[in-house]
Parts: C-alpha cells; structure tokens; sequence
C-alpha cells in the first residue's frame, strides 16, 4: 500500500504535472486532487491507485517498502555503459 505523499513526491521527482500524472495513468484529474490533498491511504478505489502507482514506475520511480523504513520513493538507477566498453570508429561519424 502506497500513501498520498509518496505519490506527491514521485510526481515532484519526474517533475509531472497533475495534469501529466492522469494523462498516463488514465485516472480522472479530479482523482489526482483528491490523493494529494490528504495525508495517508490515498481517498481513492484501489484501482486508480494501482494506476497512478503503474504510471509512476513506468516513468522511472521505485517505491520503497514502508514496513522497513517508512514510506518513501526514489528514482531508479540509469544503466551506464561499462567502464571497459570503447567507441569504435569507422571514421564516418559527423
């Protein structure tokens, strides 16, 4: 289960708009009102908010297990390129 502010904070992170997150997660704005303006379980059927969760973690958020240290979100990690991988031109760049 997933409180109102850790999905205020997801959307501050990937810095969405409420009009951003029920566009992607196909929930009324209205919904999205309603979630941020309160604190705790969000005031909303399960459903929409499996969708904003959905929405959120497509767009790159983690959220954290609140049975460990609280509730909380973060952003996942980019994948970089290994260390050992080179550039190899054919000398057609450009």
């Amino acid at each position: 289960m997933i409180v109102s502010a850790q999905i205020r904070a997801a959307r501050a992170m990937i810095r969405w708009s409420a009009e951003d997150l029920a566009h992607h997660a196909h929930v009324p704005l209205a919904s999205i009102r309603r979630v941020e303006a309160v604190d705790g379980p969000p005031p909303i059927a399960e459903g929409e908010v499996a969708k904003l969760r959905q929405a959120l973690e497509r767009a790159g958020v983690l959220f954290l297990d609140p049975h460990m240290e609280g509730p909380g979100v973060r952003l996942r990690k980019q994948v970089a390129a290994p260390a050992d991988a080179h550039f190899v031109s054919d000398g057609n760049e450009g």
